[in-house]
């Protein structure tokens, strides 16, 4: 994991661009805009995607020529993709910024039940009503969605994806680009392993092992990959 970060404003104001044009972005875009001090600049998207000139709005520019127009040292960046390719979609888009000399945002809901030392990464959006107990760990590039439960001591490693009503036990571990579906629920100190895909309402209560995909209750393992199963 790269050096996590405090929850706690880091007085940086610069606007923030969203990368995307669909649900998941206007998602982000009402957060940022009714409950963060930031203020949402404009929208991009891979050009391939590019349907129209606004989004929200708002300017939506070509992310191959972001800079042109809103460059690293004047914004920050908020990447609120999906699960796409088993998080691999968000996950490259990331690094690709990262690369480009961007730094991002992450967001953390007013209405979630965190401490004030929580430590999260860069690019996460931790939606209202989750639960994040003491000494848990977020990672970059994460999504913890709406009423999830991450007990203490639990970690969630980069670019994973936890869906809403997730439970996690404490001393929990979701592995990198790991996703957790919506209701499943993670037996304590069960670790999933990098890039595991868990089915809505699957019970947990075995390790997983990478690519897997673990559906029913208890969980058992499918005959799917999990690259299969996110739309790869």
């Amino acid at each position: 994991m790269h050096e996590l970060i405090s929850t706690k404003a880091s007085g940086d104001d610069r606007p923030v661009i969203i990368f995307g044009n669909l649900r998941s972005a206007s998602l982000a875009w009402y957060c940022l805009l009714h409950d963060s001090p930031w203020q949402v600049a404009g929208f991009t998207v891979d050009e391939a995607y590019l349907a129209s000139s606004h989004f929200e709005g708002l300017p939506l520019v070509p992310f191959e020529t972001l800079e042109a127009r809103y460059p690293p040292t004047d914004f920050r960046l908020l990447i609120p993709m999906g699960y796409q390719r088993i998080n691999g979609v968000r996950r490259t888009r990331f690094e690709m910024a990262r690369q480009r000399g961007y730094t991002f945002v992450s967001y953390v809901s007013s209405r979630a039940s965190v401490w004030p030392d929580l430590k999260i990464g860069e690019n996460v959006l931790i939606y209202e009503h989750a639960i994040i107990q003491p000494f848990a760990r977020i990672g970059d590039n994460c999504i913890i969605r709406s009423g999830a439960h991450i007990s203490h001591h639990c970690e969630v490693a980069d670019h994973a994806f936890v869906a809403a009503e997730v439970a996690m036990g404490g001393e929990g571990y979701v592995g990198e680009q790991a996703f957790v579906g919506v209701g499943a629920v993670l037996r304590d100190r069960i670790r999933v392993a990098e890039r595991s895909f868990i089915g809505a309402g699957a019970v947990v209560v075995q390790d997983t092992q990478p690519d897997g995909v673990y559906v029913g209750n208890p969980a058992r393992k499918a005959g799917k990959t999990a690259l299969e199963a996110s739309g790869g």
